[in-house]
């Protein structure tokens, strides 16, 4: 009776096992290659932020620069 039920509830062991470490080995995979990605991003906003920032600055500073006696 216990290998009858043993059987009938798991199958092989072994087998659920591999299978699940693979599947977490393709979700690890798959999320570096997301974090990957995430940080690219974030590297490219940031160099456009500073982008933007610096001709944010320069613009704010040609009046000013305008207005100064020769």
């Amino acid at each position: 009776m216990a290998k009858a039920l043993l059987g009938h509830m798991s199958g092989d062991l072994r087998y659920t096992a591999r299978q699940t470490v693979d599947s977490v080995m393709a979700e690890n995979r798959r999320l570096r290659e997301l974090v990957a990605e995430l940080e690219a991003r974030v590297e490219r906003l940031s160099v456009e932020n500073e982008e933007l920032t610096s001709a944010q600055a320069a613009a704010l500073l040609d009046p000013i620069e305008e207005m100064q006696p020769v």
